[in-house]
């Protein structure tokens, strides 16, 4: 792997002397800390240490996105950058980018052929500014997912649910069992995120949907199909009365302990259900688009390097973004995340019935853009804002809500 890597490094032009550089400790900054999260990440450390003469320094932050960005842009813009550090695909880089404070990997993008293997291609477009790219695409990730509990189904004797209406007629059972239908974590991103990526998309459709996010259509927000969306958001904000919890991971928890019948929550859930050693279709089960419409978001997570003062660790940087996107890493990582690989001629004949539900939606094209691709990190927070004032105010109504958001749509960028 490693002569493999240098022969695509050393065809770019800046790279010439790459591997005759001594390793260098690369400093990676990242918000995975869950078990499932933990036990990917340390699939790319692996790599890195195995497959190169360079040291990958963990830099992980607890608290998901929401903290850790902040974080990170201050350690770049304060002199102090980490040599890599993740983000989602999207707008979140873009004025680090203007600053002139990212490292350009166009001649590893053109070296490794990133424009043929990228897949979907708008994963590498959200990485592209002015015709350079900036950022290496490390796998697709999708918000459109709830999870089922087989132990909370089993304790009310009823069969997992195949849909959002047979999972609502099955609450009053769950009830009855001493089981909450629908764990939430108490993080605006989680409960901002559920209405979004999952519930606008299935319930008022994936038109309805860019007409708001990619046009910034208020008018859509206040029409019939986003009025049922909202109604079904407050009522999944009852269902979940009862459970308490902090991070998104506790909530997976609730559901792989039979706590919770049910979760909405992205694909990463599954290297929950992975560490604890759980099957799909057996212990949890998965509807994309809540059963409704099934629509795959095409976001996910991709790693930027700040630029250094010291030609070998730019060539350390340049050579971990190539390892990054490399066939083995690639199944190597996405198959312990629970995400999808952003290359399609890798191997996954051996997923699951959850992960191959995915690869089908993204086979047949049925996917959509993330949210983050369409919308800049201000409007993000104001919907992240507004959405769990809304979910822990029972008195705030959904036509409340719903005018709001229309607001913020209003004046979006």
């Amino acid at each position: 792997m490693r002569t493999t890597l240098g022969a695509l490094l050393c065809s770019a032009a800046t790279m010439g002397a790459a591997q005759a550089q001594d390793g260098v400790d690369l400093e990676v900054m990242h918000w995975w800390t869950s078990g499932g999260e933990a036990a990917a990440v340390g699939k790319f450390a692996e790599a890195l240490d195995e497959k190169t003469p360079h040291s990958w320094v963990d830099g992980a932050i607890a608290g998901g996105g929401d903290t850790a960005r902040p974080v990170m842009v201050s350690r770049i813009i304060g002199g102090d950058p980490p040599a890599a550090f993740q983000f989602n695909h999207g707008r979140q880089a873009e004025e680090l980018i203007e600053a002139g404070l990212l490292l350009d990997l166009t001649d590893v993008a053109e070296a490794q052929g990133w424009t043929d293997i990228v897949n979907p291609p708008g994963l590498l477009e959200s990485c592209t500014i002015d015709g350079r790219i900036y950022c290496a695409p490390i796998n697709i990730h999708s918000w459109n997912w709830m999870w089922l509990s087989g132990p909370a189904y089993e304790k009310a004797g009823l069969e997992m649910p195949t849909d959002w209406t047979g999972f609502i007629e099955s609450a009053p059972a769950l009830r009855e069992a001493g089981v909450t239908p629908l764990a939430m974590g108490g993080q605006a991103w989680q409960q901002s995120g559920a209405f979004n990526n999952v519930m606008a998309i299935a319930i008022a459709g994936p038109e309805a949907w860019l007409s708001v996010m990619r046009d910034k259509n208020a008018d859509t927000v206040l029409g019939e199909d986003y009025g049922r969306a909202f109604e079904a958001y407050a009522e999944a904000r009852d269902l979940a009365q009862g459970w308490s919890g902090q991070d998104w991971n506790q909530a997976t928890n609730a559901v792989i302990t039979g706590e919770a019948g049910a979760q909405i929550m992205g694909d990463w859930a599954q290297g929950e259900f992975a560490v604890a050693g759980k099957t799909a279709g057996e212990d949890y089960g998965c509807l994309p688009g809540l059963g409704l419409g099934a629509y795959l978001q095409t976001g996910g997570d991709a790693f930027y390097f700040p630029k250094q003062d010291d030609p070998a660790v730019e060539a350390a940087q340049k050579e971990l973004a190539a390892l990054l996107l490399s066939p083995e890493v690639q199944v190597s990582f996405n198959s312990v995340k629970g995400s999808l690989p952003i290359r399609g001629d890798v191997d996954l004949t051996t997923v699951n019935e959850c992960t191959q539900k995915g690869l089908d939606l993204l086979a047949k094209d049925q996917t959509l853009p993330s949210t983050e691709q369409l919308v800049s990190p201000d409007t993000i927070t104001q919907l992240n804002d507004l959405m769990t004032e809304f979910w822990n105010t029972p008195s705030m109504t959904a036509e409340d809500v719903q005018a709001r958001y229309a607001e913020v749509i209003a004046d979006a960028d």
